[in-house]
């Protein structure tokens, strides 16, 4: 039968502490670069997907740096006043 010596035991516990570390240092600096490459490529992949599904670009998509004012319509349908009379109500209790 086999026997676990202490040293055998000591050097697998400080190996899986030096991974566990070791893992834990490299994901702490490089972490938000895998993060930000990874959100890069949903984010086209999803820019990809509603262009298919919307049909691209806008058409009346304009050259950077131009600069247009589109006006709203004047409204020329005021209010009706003669619309009714006012009729005074009193609650009953």
């Amino acid at each position: 039968m086999l026997e676990a010596s202490l040293s055998g035991v000591l050097k697998t516990v400080l190996i899986v502490l030096l991974v566990y570390f070791g893992l834990k240092i490299l994901f702490r600096y490089f972490g938000p670069l895998i993060l930000k490459y990874f959100m890069r490529k949903m984010g086209r992949k999803f820019e990809q997907q509603f262009n298919q599904q919307f049909g691209g670009a806008q058409p009346n998509q304009q050259k950077k740096g131009k600069v247009s004012i589109d006006k709203k319509p004047k409204a020329s349908k005021g209010s009706n006043k003669n619309v009714g009379e006012y009729i005074d109500y009193e609650e009953i209790d």
